[in-house]
């Protein structure tokens, strides 16, 4: 047997804002989209929102890396999702690292590699 995609699922509370978020703002291509399951993507990778979360809290791990993450934090906080730690570098990493929220309650790490 071969494995054949891996995808990385948030929860929606609301479908139509995710999939608006996902797309519009952090630049997600639409794949499938319906009411409960949608699937985005960005060359390879999978972004699949399931629908009906209640919106609480919901750590991910996943780390979207873009390459200015203090203008994308900017156009984040603007389209409405909550940056929980301004991108900064921690001694010893190569990286800015931030984490904001989205409407859907979804915390995701952003990051700038700056070598």
């Amino acid at each position: 047997m071969k494995l054949e995609k891996v995808k990385f699922m948030l929860m929606a509370a609301d479908m139509k804002r995710a999939v608006a978020f996902y797309r519009d703002v952090i630049g997600l291509d639409e794949v499938f989209v319906s009411d409960f399951w949608t699937e985005l993507r960005h060359g390879d990778a999978i972004i699949a929102l399931h629908g009906g979360h209640d919106g609480r809290r919901n750590p991910t791990g996943l780390s979207l890396q873009f390459d200015d993450v203090l203008a994308m934090a900017e156009t984040i906080r603007e389209a409405g999702a909550t940056i929980l730690q301004p991108p900064t570098q921690r001694e010893g990493e190569p990286i800015l690292l931030g984490i904001y929220r989205d409407a859907e309650g979804n915390e995701v790490f952003i990051t700038q590699y700056i070598g």
